[in-house]
């Protein structure tokens, strides 16, 4: 059977020292034998201010359910850093030149790779002519490398079989990736 570890902590190890001490003097005084499993989990859990062991695990356990259902506040979007990565691109979407900045670089491809299709198996060609139409500065390969380098993509050995891996964008490459679609599609308009 196995079981869920529970986290046990308290502030001041002196404090709990004193209170097992005093669970451990309190038992030997009525019992002969040294406590059992059970009594143990009960003076630990006391010594750490709860009632017994059902008690702090029965916190432990809606902590854990609390945290679970908290989803984290993504941090804010650098507007002005998306509007600099956005010039990379076109009117159209497509990226005009290779960014000089490898943190720049990341958002790029993160575009790449939400303009290549989920879960579908492509050959080299296929994924060569989608990036190609997707850049004006012709180095399909350079895009193709990072993407499977960089972990967008996965392909097979003999380069047969390329796929998109799924994945969530940070906050930043999807909001670029909006931006460009909208962009891209006012000016088709």
């Amino acid at each position: 059977m196995s079981r869920t570890p529970l986290p046990y902590g308290v502030d001041d190890v002196s404090a709990l020292a004193r209170a097992l001490a005093g669970e451990l003097s309190t038992h030997a005084e009525a019992h002969t034998a040294p406590p059992g499993h059970q009594e143990l989990l009960n003076m630990l859990a006391r010594a750490a201010e709860y009632r017994n062991w059902q008690h702090f695990k029965a916190q432990s356990e809606a902590l854990a359910d609390l945290a679970a259902r908290v989803t984290p506040t993504p941090p804010p979007v650098d507007l002005k850093r998306l509007a600099k990565i956005a010039g990379y691109f076109d009117d159209r979407g497509r990226l005009i030149r290779w960014p000089g900045k490898a943190n720049h670089r990341v958002d790029c491809l993160w575009v790449m790779w939400s303009r290549l299709p989920a879960r579908t198996s492509m050959h080299e060609r296929e994924v060569s002519e989608r990036l190609a139409a997707e850049h004006l500065f012709g180095d399909h390969a350079l895009l193709r490398r990072e993407l499977v380098d960089g972990g967008w993509m996965r392909r097979t050995q003999d380069g047969r079989d390329y796929r998109r891996l799924e994945r969530s964008p940070p906050p930043d490459a999807e909001q670029l990736i909006r931006l460009l679609s909208e962009r891209s599609r006012h000016t088709a308009a």
